[in-house]
């Protein structure tokens, strides 16, 4: 990346500070530019969602695994748990969604309920493992509560073999104008549900999948305690990628279980961190990181920055991180700050081999979480902070309550923030359709193939307020 007229200013840039100049450019195409990541994930796009409890379930790591990303489970979930949660994720089907599932005896009520879980709001009704109906939404208003859905489901719906073609999947889809398909397997169970959007978008996205061909998934551990023996469970549990996670990362406790984990010599690829310097991005790769995660206080849901004035403005510290790194042979994550596609655009602009998003996804159908109305019926889900008192209070459940009570006095974060989802965008592939587009186009812009070829040619500005302000669109007339 080089900086316009090599004009790099004394002080350090968020990513609202700065902006990319168009370059001569041979790619004819956004679809011509290969968005996979070069740190070893076997991720297709460089997108990883953040390992924050609100965020990140098997139903999120099942969505973005199928498109190519990343979904980091947090270290607060017990290991059990993670081991079922990786096994089923890894079983999900590359192209059909896996559905509500419903029997023709229960309530409306039961309906409405899981219906919102999915984009797609609707449900298949089973009856010994083969779909005899499909329930939407619209069935079941203005409908008793009480009433079974085999009164209200649709009995004629379009079905395919499981492993029809996307392409055929969406003309069929298209020919019938329905907006879903119910796909089966050669016996007629049921095996998921495929929209026309979904059919579409797998002929566009490719699946991050292992080497026996099941999606994969990350999961997190801490630095407390017997790292080693969490960490192999993990490694055990069939985890693609292992991130040693801690707010402050470069101190003596996460070198030493960094190294811990690096003995373990695993197969998959350790992430470790939070650090913003080149000092602490070295001392990471030195004790075993193969990436190194770059952040202190850019997230939605962090008060660090304002509770103790440390920190480093996001760009400049991915900036210097990656180059840190790539000296080392190693790579770094952008962990948060993004609120829009430009930001992605940028930070992997900067060098950044996968860009962390956190609340941005929290106000999705795919985040864990039940869906709420506000007074005004806007649709939101619940979000926090990991240091906050909620995140502090889970992962301290089995401590005496002095201890508690004593760690709880010193909380950082958010508890609780609506996140609300965008009517126009409310699922999680929604955003990763408007990120990929934006970052593709970047890269048509600065005349680059891949994220390797971004970085290299990226021609890099400086903006005031009103230089960014200026390139905000309107929603109505001035």
């Amino acid at each position: 990346m080089q900086f316009l007229h090599d004009a790099r200013p004394a002080h350090d840039l968020t990513y609202d500070d700065v902006f990319m100049v168009p370059r001569h450019s041979t790619v004819a195409s956004r679809y011509d530019v290969d968005l996979s990541t070069d740190d070893g994930t076997g991720a297709t796009l460089p997108l990883v969602v953040a390992n924050m409890t609100a965020i990140a379930g098997k139903r999120m790591a099942e969505t973005v695994a199928r498109r190519g990303g990343l979904v980091v489970i947090p270290q607060d979930i017990p290991i059990p748990v993670v081991a079922d949660v990786v096994r089923w994720v890894k079983s999900r089907h590359l192209v059909v969604d896996t559905p509500i599932e419903l029997t023709p005896h229960q309530t409306v009520a039961e309906a409405l309920s899981l219906i919102p879980k999915r984009a797609h709001r609707a449900a298949v009704v089973v009856d010994g493992g083969r779909p005899v109906g499909v329930v939407a939404e619209a069935d079941c208003t203005e409908v008793d509560r009480f009433a079974q859905v085999q009164e209200v489901m649709n009995r004629s719906f379009v079905q395919i073999p499981a492993d029809t073609d996307p392409r055929e999947a969406f003309d069929a889809l298209d020919k019938a104008r329905e907006p879903l398909a119910v796909a089966v397997d050669p016996d007629g169970a049921l095996v998921g549900m495929l929209t026309r959007t979904g059919a579409l978008r797998a002929t566009l996205y490719t699946p991050a999948v292992d080497a026996r061909g099941g999606l994969r998934i990350a999961a997190a551990v801490g630095v407390n305690g017997d790292v080693a023996d969490k960490a192999g469970r993990l490694l055990e549990a069939g985890v693609d990628c292992l991130v040693v996670d801690t707010a402050h990362g470069h101190q003596d406790r996460m070198l030493d279980a960094l190294r811990a984990v690096r003995a373990l010599d695993p197969t998959v690829p350790i992430v470790a961190g939070n650090v913003v310097d080149a000092d602490g991005t070295r001392a990471l790769v030195e004790a075993g990181a193969d990436v190194v995660k770059v952040g202190v206080g850019p997230g939605a849901m962090c008060t660090t920055r304002m509770m103790t004035g440390v920190g480093r403005p996001q760009f400049s510290a991915v900036l210097e991180c990656a180059a840190t790194a790539r000296g080392l042979g190693a790579r770094v994550w952008a962990d948060g700050g993004v609120r829009h596609p430009r930001d992605v655009a940028l930070a992997l602009a900067a060098g950044a081999s996968s860009v962390m998003i956190g609340s941005w996804f929290a106000g999705t159908h795919e985040s864990p979480g039940d869906l709420v109305e506000d007074p005004d019926g806007r649709a939101y889900k619940v979000s926090f902070g990991m240091a906050s008192a909620r995140a502090v209070a889970h992962r301290t459940s089995a401590e005496s309550a002095y201890d508690r009570a004593r760690k709880a006095l010193y909380e950082e974060g958010i508890s609780s923030s609506r996140m609300y989802l965008d009517p126009a965008r409310p699922g999680v592939e929604d955003l990763i359709d408007q990120i990929c587009s934006g970052v593709r186009s970047a890269c048509t812009y600065a005349g680059a193939r891949d994220l390797t070829e971004l970085h290299e040619r990226a021609l890099v500005g400086v903006q005031s307020a009103a230089g960014y302000q200026e390139g905000r669109p309107l929603a109505t007339s001035w």
